[in-house]
């Protein structure tokens, strides 16, 4: 699979004398895009290998982790459940451009309260959604596994060997965790977190084989979904003098870290730089609505 990358040229990188191209994942597949589509990769096999039918996983109001399952689901003949954080979404879901996108793909929604949600680990919590779905194959959260790790792996190749750093957002570190087992021994990844905190960390070392990696954890704007005015504003700009669309979640606050390092000079000179572009604009239309409300300028669509 020949993904491109594309080459961002603008004044701030060419002052600093770093390269920087965009690999666009985003343009995998209409709808199950980026590390989504390389997450399901295999954990598809695998539960077409055992014989399911269904797949059940987990998330919320605007998961590019459920878009992806119920479009990838509805393509491969797999029956999808979406466990979904929040009872409040129950009964206006339709109002919701992921819910509505994943539910006219077939996805069949279990609401949950958020103090249920968070037992989605636990065997009771999941002994009872065996005991009400029956037989399916689970996908965690964001869809993070060992399948999906080895599907990431496969994201950079080859044709990549000449960058001296790999560039990804974060999220539940399944992506990041591919692209530092598949790191060439020269090659440093960043890790950008779209989370508060620094615990992804240990989740991550479950999976890697080498410690040529780390998180920057000084670009997640607040917090998971968290954004501001001077966000918006670089990921419309960078749209506009690229071409390139960013999500606000994931690679909108990548790339505008990749840049503030760039200023901070904390790449030398003739630095090769690959960033991932992970995909995730189906999310766009969901921030828009958010952002009106908060009365705030929207995202390019």
């Amino acid at each position: 699979m020949n993904i491109p990358n594309q080459h961002i040229d603008v004044p701030l990188l060419r002052e600093k004398g770093v390269t920087l191209h965009i690999k666009r994942e985003d343009t995998i597949h209409p709808q199950i895009s980026g590390n989504k589509y390389r997450k399901l990769k295999y954990n598809l096999l695998e539960a077409q290998k055992l014989g399911h039918h269904t797949l059940l996983t987990f998330g919320g109001a605007f998961s590019n982790h459920i878009a992806a399952v119920a479009c990838a689901g509805h393509e491969q003949g797999f029956k999808t459940i979406g466990v979904i954080r929040g009872e409040e979404l129950q009964d206006k879901w339709q109002d919701n451009p992921t819910l509505s996108l994943a539910h006219d793909h077939g996805m069949w929604f279990h609401f949950v309260p958020r103090s249920d949600y968070r037992q989605k680990n636990e065997e009771g919590f999941l002994r009872i959604l065996k005991e009400e779905f029956g037989y399916f194959y689970l996908l965690p959260e964001g869809g993070t596994n060992a399948l999906a790790v080895k599907g990431c792996e496969e994201i950079v190749t080859e044709a990549d060997s000449n960058f001296d750093y790999i560039c990804s957002s974060v999220g539940t570190g399944g992506t990041l965790a591919g692209l530092i087992n598949s790191a060439k021994p020269h090659q440093t990844v960043l890790g950008f977190p779209a989370l508060k905190g620094d615990f992804l960390k240990q989740d991550i070392l479950t999976f890697v084989r080498n410690n040529r990696w780390k998180l920057m954890t000084d670009f997640h704007f607040g917090g998971y979904a968290k954004v501001s005015e001077e966000l918006i504003h670089f990921i419309n700009t960078f749209k506009e003098e690229t071409g390139v669309p960013l999500d606000p979640i994931y690679t909108g606050k990548l790339l505008f870290g990749i840049f503030e390092l760039a200023k901070q000079d904390f790449f030398p000179k003739g630095t090769r730089i690959l960033a991932i572009h992970t995909g995730g604009l189906q999310g766009i239309t969901g921030m828009n609505t958010v952002l009106k409300k908060k009365n705030l300028p929207l995202l390019d669509i």
